[in-house]
């Protein structure tokens, strides 16, 4: 069976976000499309996702000196652990649908973290002499990122980060296909806001059929 990880970095839901409304769209129709697939939704914002910290440091310190699990600290096991069950669930998977919106030229602080917790080296990449090399060479990722502005062309053109950061992390995954797809420009041009979104919805259904 088929797992899609629908990964989404936002507080809100998708009746005030318009990234959101489009990975909505996105998700029911790849469903109608692949009803046998199975969809697990990690919404960031209301999971565990620790921070890479002193806590972590030591605790992957101490496991690769020769400790045991059980020496660990409470701190140092919940939290190492835990990014081990994220890294463990994302390389389970075989497709990956992120969606955010685009904050300050990236994306919300929770989806970096949560990013930091499933590099880990030996389960999705691994260090070589000729340099790190990426073990997810069977899996395709989306991400789908609302733009208040226009960020394709123009002024703004060359600012956005948080598209090209995920694009590089999955390249350094080995993930062989990684699309976008952008709602952008309904802040820049608010009078045409509900057509920027029912565009993007538009597109991304289409995009469910074949992804």
């Amino acid at each position: 069976m088929t797992t899609i990880l629908y990964i989404t970095a936002h507080p809100h839901d998708d009746t005030q976000s318009f990234s959101m409304a489009v990975g909505k769209a996105f998700i029911e129709s790849y469903k109608q499309a692949n009803p046998s697939d199975q969809v697990v939704h990690l919404d960031l914002y209301k999971e565990n996702i620790p921070h890479i910290d002193v806590d972590v440091f030591s605790g992957w310190g101490k496991l690769r000196t020769g400790s045991t699990f059980d020496q660990l600290s409470q701190d140092e096991k919940t939290k190492v652990q835990r990014l081990s069950e994220l890294t463990d669930q994302f390389v389970a998977a075989d497709k990956y649908i992120f969606v955010t919106p685009l904050w300050n030229f990236s994306f919300p602080p929770v989806m970096k973290a949560y990013i930091d917790s499933i590099c880990t080296a030996g389960k999705t990449f691994r260090y070589t002499e000729q340099g790190p090399v990426g073990l997810l060479t069977d899996k395709k990722a989306l991400h789908i990122q609302a733009r208040g502005g226009v960020y394709s062309e123009g002024p703004a053109a060359g600012l956005e980060m948080g598209h090209r950061y995920i694009s590089v992390i999955m390249n350094f995954f080995g993930i062989p296909s990684f699309e976008g797809l952008f709602v952008e420009g309904h802040n820049q041009f608010p009078e045409r806001a509900e057509e920027i979104k029912q565009q993007a919805i538009n597109k991304a259904k289409e995009m469910a059929q074949t992804f």
